[in-house]
């Protein structure tokens, strides 16, 4: 008995610390320093938003895909099979080429390499960064996975120092914040962190390893996810809560447009000097890659798989290679920016499907998920229309100023669902 329970001890913490460095990039570095920058004396304020749309909704997401027996489809198992491809294609897309894949390189050329060589060509550094991608990826060695291993550690040590050090010795008395929607503002910086839809991916990989450990019942799946989440999500709390402080220690020094990856740059230089930003770019640029890598591998499995081998995995590796060399020339501040109008369509869709597919046991009737699901995305189609055109239709709905003006609609279609006599029982 004390021996089972030491060893799902130790299984929570495996799978606790592989969630944390799963979701824990170097791309994520440049948010929190930025929102607690523009957030000033209301720092906590903005990072409890960021915390929601970013920590919470990732691991959410992991425990209610540990609720489903097909972790591929996850939580949008109960939407039907055209809708679980049609949004699980598109997050796919999103986590890879069209915005992560591509803000890796661009983190890592902002962060590592313009602060020491600011004549490098950007296109030339693309060229060489995802040729090392695609020859890595289609040829996978232990050198990746073994650098992997050292990279997170190497970067916690030396962001732990920083916020150490930032609080011992601030670096300056927090400003007014610049931004009146300070709560909502951090919620948007989470979700561009796009964790919640890579939770759906991960998912896949965590709860492989749950049940490699010996834990196939959902029961025993949805407990340990839970107890790792937890660990998890008090990692993340802490490196994304410091970071965020030592933002809101500069709000005096800069503005609201200094770029993310310059501010990181500046807060580094400023608490280490020229040393400790050269460490933290060469860690970055190596954290960046293995990223990179295994982002690139995951996009060409997922659609190889899905086409039966139609798709080649050769063949989609080196198109997504070449696709997000070429986005990643637009710099990190306009690939977020891209991101905007692919976080407003999907977002909805996505977090209304996590949240239900986390009472799915409650939940017996499939109608109130794919009316709310499917409804969602139209949602979200209106409120990039009205960006568009500039009528502010979905601004007048509540909740809107912190950035939930789809939530009504949605609990609305939700009940109009549940008033659909479903065919057949869920299974």
């Amino acid at each position: 008995m004390e021996k089972e329970k030491n060893d799902l001890t130790r299984n929570m913490l495996i799978i606790g610390f592989m969630m944390f460095s799963t979701f824990f990039g170097a791309g994520n570095l440049i948010f929190p320093p930025y929102l607690g920058m523009v957030s000033g004396e209301q720092w906590h304020i903005g990072f409890l938003g960021f915390l929601i749309g970013d920590v919470t909704l990732a691991i959410l997401a992991i425990i209610a895909t540990c609720r489903f027996e097909d972790a591929n489809k996850g939580v949008l198992t109960r939407g039907g099979k055209v809708f679980a491809i049609l949004v699980s294609s598109a997050m796919v897309l999103c986590v890879g080429p069209f915005v992560c894949i591509p803000r890796t390189a661009s983190t890592t050329f902002e962060i590592s390499i313009q602060p020491f060589f600011p004549h490098f060509n950007t296109v030339l550094f693309s060229i060489i960064f995802f040729i090392l991608v695609m020859f890595l990826t289609i040829r996978p060695t232990k050198v990746v996975d073994i650098v992997g291993k050292f990279l997170t550690p190497a970067l916690l040590i030396v962001l732990a120092l920083m916020i150490v050090k930032g609080i011992l010795t601030p670096l300056g008395d927090a400003a007014p914040s610049k931004i009146d929607t300070v709560f909502a503002e951090g919620l948007v910086q989470g979700y561009q962190t796009f964790d919640a839809m890579g939770g759906t991916v991960v998912a896949i990989l965590v709860m492989a390893t749950i049940i490699e450990k010996g834990y196939g019942e959902k029961k025993a799946r949805v407990h340990i996810a839970i107890r790792s989440g937890i660990i998890a999500g008090l990692g993340l709390l802490l490196v994304y809560g410091g970071l965020c402080y030592l933002g809101s220690t500069v709000s005096m020094m800069y503005g609201a447009d200094i770029a993310q990856t310059a501010l990181l740059v500046n807060i580094t230089n400023a608490l280490f000097g020229t040393t400790g930003q050269a460490l933290l770019g060469a860690i970055v640029i190596l954290a960046c890659l293995t990223t990179a890598i295994g982002l690139t591998s995951s996009v060409a499995q997922y659609f190889s798989t899905l086409t039966k081998g139609k798709l080649k995995y050769e063949v989609v590796v080196v198109a997504v290679c070449v696709f997000s060399a070429v986005t990643s020339n637009f710099g990190v501040a306009a690939i977020v920016g891209f991101s905007v109008p692919i976080l407003t369509l999907l977002y909805p869709a996505v977090v209304t499907m996590i949240v239900l597919s986390t009472f799915t046991d409650q939940i017996k009737n499939d109608n109130i998920y794919k009316v709310a699901g499917y409804g969602a995305l139209v949602i979200g189609l209106i409120d990039i229309i009205d960006d568009a055109i500039g009528v502010p239709f979905m601004q007048l709905l509540p909740l809107a100023k912190f950035g939930f003006s789809w939530v009504t609609p949605v609990v609305v279609l939700g009940i109009i669902g549940a008033l659909i006599p479903c065919k057949k029982e869920k299974v």
